[in-house]
């Protein structure tokens, strides 16, 4: 079968930005903010996505252009004679979908907050009440079956058409409103009573919040992590996009140009939280409840209808953010499934959805009837399937990746690498920078993955 091919440059640039643009970035990274001091934690969190998360991303970009294949049979055109790299790519295709098994459950809960605030029924509760309603929809499986099954059935309707027609224009139209929106409501929040408190806590660095080792270490082990797993790297999921585009354009650049944008979203929402949290004094180090407990309360001390329609708006730009992964990550489970097996693009999605609605329940299911005692605290199946997916699955991918790309004897080798990465116009891979690729990155990458563990097992 003929390789797709995207239809322009800002496609490309803005579907591998949704990829990586997701509930990491509006969800995980403000409440990481939050626990881990604020500006401290924005700094290291910038320094590490330059110095890991860019040139990671430049690889995977590489080795899908370098081969016009999906993930699963990404290393095999490519590979020395005789090796195994090729198995990686089996790990890759499972974990897509380990991912969308509790990711397409979580971007339901975006749907049913959208509602909800639009609707009113999250106006003028008390504090408790905002609680009790994240818990119940939590102990509603049925409830969250519906949404999550709303998700996949959109997300695989839009992959089964033509890339250029369906991926490509959907993922256009979101990401422009997501931007629009984001701005809009930064803007507004940033304009409230008493914000700048919000904005100084956010974007001044604060030193003193890593006076002893232990916590130095927490905010840069913090800030390393999610630089990393913020652009979904190790997978397959942005090498997928390599191979649907030319040689017109040189890789780093476009990396370079998805990571800012993937980074002014994060930021962009931290601008958006922030502000309003410190507005109406509501505490910012709620962790995960940030979002679904702690939001709703500033939205209901905003004058009504105000707090109605921002927080609306507000749930609908999570919505977005979400569904953008999904598509895209359901675009590189799809053409690994055609490129394995031969099979139409729209008879591989309707056995795709089928089978993901069923490998949702574990997850929808699990809070209202599965938990695990693991290290002495309940984990829920979502905790369990995050964790194999965020650290272990991602890091390790990436590991193999940067070894395949920097080893010679054994693997692609740096110059091949950077002879396809610096194929066409805008930002080269120099010749100086060899000993940080070769020496260096897998260092970095190998300590992600061992400052993953030693935090989910609270070690340090």
């Amino acid at each position: 079968m003929q390789r797709e091919r995207l239809g322009s440059r800002l496609g490309f640039i803005l579907l591998s930005a949704g990829c990586a643009i997701g509930i990491g970035n509006v969800w995980k990274f403000p409440w990481m903010v939050g626990q881990y001091g604020g500006g401290a934690f924005v700094l290291f969190y910038a320094i590490f996505l330059i110095i890991l998360g860019v040139p990671v991303m430049t690889m995977e970009f590489a080795l899908g252009r370098a081969s016009q294949k999906s993930p699963i049979d990404l290393y095999k055109p490519i590979e020395p004679k005789g090796s195994k790299w090729h198995i990686h790519g089996n790990a890759m295709l499972a974990g897509l979908i380990l991912l969308m098994m509790f990711y397409t459950s979580v971007a339901g809960w975006m749907i049913k907050y959208f509602i909800s605030t639009a609707t009113g029924q999250l106006s003028g509760i008390s504090d408790t009440a905002v609680n009790e309603k994240f818990t119940g929809m939590l102990g509603n499986p049925i409830e969250m079956m519906v949404f999550t099954f709303v998700i996949i059935i959109l997300g695989f309707l839009v992959c089964s058409f033509s890339l250029q027609k369906g991926l490509e224009r959907v993922s256009k139209v979101l990401m422009i409103a997501l931007l629009v929106i984001m701005i809009g409501l930064a803007v507004y929040s940033m304009f409230l009573p008493g914000a700048g408190k919000g904005l100084k806590f956010y974007l001044v660095p604060d030193l003193s919040k890593m006076d002893t080792p232990s916590e130095l270490i927490n905010v840069i082990s913090g800030a390393m992590q999610q630089a990393f797993f913020t652009l979904s790297l190790g997978i397959g999921s942005m090498a997928i996009f390599g191979s649907y585009i030319g040689k017109e354009r040189s890789l780093m650049g476009e990396s370079v140009n998805i990571a800012v944008l993937d980074t002014f979203v994060a930021v962009t929402s931290g601008l958006i939280i922030f502000p309003a949290c410190f507005a109406f004094d509501v505490p910012v180090n709620n962790g995960p409840a940030l979002i679904f407990m702690t939001l709703p309360r500033v939205f209901n001390n905003i004058p009504q209808p105000f707090g109605q329609i921002v927080g609306s708006f507000f749930f609908l730009f999570l919505f977005f953010a979400a569904f953008t992964t999904v598509i895209a990550v359901f675009q590189a489970i799809v053409a690994c499934i055609m490129d394995k097996f031969g099979r139409s693009k729209k008879k591989t999605c309707l056995i795709g959805c089928i089978t993901m609605m069923l490998l949702s329940l574990p997850c929808i299911f699990g809070f209202k009837y599965v938990n695990f005692d693991f290290l002495g605290e309940s984990k829920t199946v979502l905790d369990i399937e995050d964790f194999l997916v965020s650290n272990l699955l991602l890091p390790i991918g990436a590991i193999i990746i940067v070894l395949f790309c920097t080893v010679k004897r054994y693997g692609w080798g740096f110059d091949n690498f950077r002879n396809e990465a610096n194929a066409g116009k805008g930002l080269k891979i120099a010749k100086w920078m060899r000993p940080y690729f070769v020496y260096v990155l897998p260092v970095v990458v190998i300590a992600v993955f061992a400052l993953s563990l030693l935090s989910f097992f609270k070690i340090i």
